[in-house]
């Protein structure tokens, strides 16, 4: 008979505690429950663990074969990235349980990250990019929703908010002079700032609005009295995203996470201040922002033109 996982609800109780955001809290316990279902299908016992069940359990996120936390076949092979952020779960849960004095079969140092590889960030040209940013007007037959649709990658692209932020955003986080207070990573405060044209689609899908909802962005099929809290969800507009892509004709994959990267490049290639580009997008560090001046290809050929010492 295997052991369920220790202090499972305490430990997602310290979290909470602690200030995590509930998609924080969500992203913990969907990760560990797939652990310790890992376990319970392996007939794993939690305090004999080893470094092998470790490595066991690497291989097992890696297979296709695997049943995600709600017990789903999975569909796709999970990414490097995606493995880590499981691993990070389980060596925080592991960090909790020796922070509790209480026994650990496992050091959380003896959990490995997988190697990654840096991929090459990949922005669509400036004119496919304003192309995209038009194209649910064109496309889409319900001009309401064109409208809305259009009005999400407007901000999402004038701002570099994150698509959390975005979904999440209420009409009175916006002031009349476009300027948006949001609430980020870590409740980390900061405003970015709407520009004229983004302004104007905004404003013209909000006078569309006949509800109540204090969402910004909202579904609208099926509405109810029970649907004015509803957000339109992260699933539908990365969705969206992938269709007008297609339809267009877009060659490099676009999501709203690249809308966020096309903003940040565009602003460095353009000469902004990277201290600058770090506000507008809630870093943290510095180092994570430079990334995006860095991995211009358009920007270095300009620094090389710029300070070469032979370019007379």
């Amino acid at each position: 008979m295997t052991e369920t996982l220790p202090l499972f609800d305490d430990f997602l109780l310290d979290l909470k505690v602690n200030n995590y955001s509930p998609e924080t809290l969500y992203n913990y316990e969907r990760d560990l429950k797939t652990f310790e279902d890992f376990l319970i299908d392996s007939q794993i016992s939690f305090s004999k663990l080893s470094k092998k069940n470790i490595l066991h359990y690497k291989a097992f996120l890696t297979s296709t074969d695997r049943k995600t936390a709600q017990h789903y076949d999975a569909q796709i092979r999970l990414g490097a990235y995606s493995i880590n952020r499981v691993l990070s779960v389980l060596r925080s849960y592991l960090r909790y349980l020796n922070e509790m004095d209480y026994p650990s079969p496992l050091s959380p140092d003896t959990i490995k990250m997988l190697k990654t590889v840096k991929k090459k960030l990949q922005i669509a040209e400036l004119d496919e990019m304003s192309k995209l940013l038009e194209s649910p007007t064109i496309l889409e037959k319900d001009k309401t929703i064109g409208l809305r649709n259009r009005a999400m990658l407007e901000v999402l692209f004038s701002t570099g908010m994150r698509i959390s932020e975005l979904i999440n955003m209420k009409i009175s986080q916006v002031d009349p002079e476009g300027r948006i207070f949001v609430l980020g990573k870590g409740k980390k405060e900061r405003f970015v700032y709407l520009t004229p044209r983004a302004k104007e689609c905004l404003e013209a899908y909000l006078k569309t609005r006949m509800d109540n909802s204090p969402y910004a962005f909202i579904p609208y099929r099926g509405q109810n009295a029970e649907a004015q809290e509803k957000k339109i969800s992260t699933n539908y507009l990365q969705y969206k995203i992938k269709q007008y892509r297609e339809l267009l004709g877009i060659n490099l994959p676009v999501s709203a996470h690249t809308l966020r990267h096309g903003f940040a490049t565009y602003l460095a290639e353009s000469g902004a201040n990277p201290v600058a580009i770090q506000v507008l997008l809630g870093h943290e560090s510095l180092d994570t922002t430079t990334r995006y001046v860095h991995a211009s290809d358009n920007y270095a050929r300009l620094e090389q033109k710029k300070f070469h010492p032979l370019k007379k």
